[in-house]
């Protein structure tokens, strides 16, 4: 404010010192230069207000930066100097806080720094290759040997030491794999089953030809078991609703066969079922694994409290008799007959306490 109040002065008493006809005179290029003389004579009140403020020339913080910088543009030698230093100091302190503790050793960066960096990059990579191939000589270590030692285990692996009997092992170990077996094709009906004089009584002709039909695989049926029904009334059909609806069995009726006891159907009629038609495993045995290999035959009746019928016990010989012929042979034997309780892995009383256990084993040699 006193500035501009001196300045209104001077132009003041200038004005009234030059006389009317001057003024006149005055060419406005004369106006002009008075008024730069007048400004240049005001200049050094802003200089004496300098001197109470030193500290933004000598500290480098942004807040003194920020305020000469309107100021400086009119005198060029002092103010030029100033700024050059301070835009690279802000630059600086500007990667500071973005860097703490590292922009230091930046400032250096020009000519020492490419040195270690290639040093401690040449460092890094002879140790890397060596950990590579270490790993890659101990991979190929063990597969070698395995593959080598597999060679003369086709042959037979040889054993060494002793049994605990003292008993040297110098044998070869001669394994037998278990579990699906090759296809060996279809078992074809036999003829003459049981002679070329049996009369079959309740094989009618055409239980017969449905046995026949099945397309039975060479050496899959390696028994025949023996169940009751545990009722003294029911037949296929009545079993095979039981057993979808409450034993909720996906392929129905559990049993291969079923001979009746003349309750629900003909006394020592027999009865196929579809698994049979089908040649699926059965769901008679409380295993898998059986079931698959095992025909099942279901003599209808409560064999612990009634004994079966003679119609039943003659069927039951006439259908195992057949079967035998049908599926074949098993590395030279017929398949193996017996009865539920003497094959099944939970303990049960099937086919009953009123079955005739010595017949079965001595007709079939079960």
């Amino acid at each position: 404010m006193r500035s501009i109040v001196t300045l209104c002065g001077l132009l003041f008493f200038l004005l009234a010192a030059l006389a009317p006809s001057a003024r006149a005179q005055l060419t406005e290029e004369q106006k002009r230069q008075l008024f730069l003389q007048a400004r240049e004579d005001i200049r050094p009140v802003p200089a004496a207000s300098s001197t109470p403020r030193p500290k933004p020339r000598a500290t480098s913080t942004p807040r003194p930066a920020l305020t000469p910088t309107p100021k400086p543009k009119a005198t060029p030698a002092p103010e030029e100097e100033e700024p050059t230093p301070t835009p690279k100091k802000q630059v600086k302190e500007d990667e500071e806080p973005a860097r703490p503790a590292k922009s230091e050793p930046e400032k250096d960066e020009d000519a020492p720094a490419p040195t270690p960096k290639k040093i401690s990059r040449e460092e890094e990579e002879p140790p890397a290759q060596p950990q590579k191939t270490a790993r890659e000589e101990s991979t190929p270590a063990p597969a070698r040997p395995s593959e080598e030692d597999l060679k003369p285990a086709a042959g037979g692996q040889v054993p060494q030491g002793k049994t605990p009997g003292g008993v040297p092992l110098n044998a070869p170990i001669v394994i037998e794999k278990s579990g699906l077996e090759a296809d060996q094709g279809e078992q074809p009906p036999a003829k003459n089953i049981g002679g070329w004089f049996k009369r079959w009584k309740y094989l009618t002709p055409s239980v017969r030809r449905a046995i026949d039909q099945a397309r039975v695989k060479k050496g899959r049926w390696k028994y025949i078991i023996v169940h009751n029904s545990g009722t003294r009334q029911g037949n296929a059909r009545i079993f095979d609703v039981y057993h979808r609806r409450v034993r909720k069995m996906q392929n129905g009726l559990a049993y291969h066969f079923v001979i009746g006891n003349g309750s629900s159907s003909g006394d020592g009629e027999i009865e196929i079922g579809d698994r049979w038609r089908r040649q699926i495993n059965g769901g008679h045995v409380a295993s898998d694994y059986l079931n698959d290999i095992a025909i099942g035959i279901c003599l209808v009746g409560d064999l612990n409290r009634d004994r079966p019928t003679k119609a039943q016990m003659a069927a039951l010989d006439e259908l195992i008799v057949y079967l035998r012929g049908r599926v074949g042979k098993v590395k030279g034997k017929p398949a193996i007959v017996l009865p539920h309780k003497e094959i099944n892995p939970k303990p049960t009383d099937c086919p009953g306490n009123r079955f005739d256990y010595k017949w079965l084993k001595q007709k079939f040699g079960s």
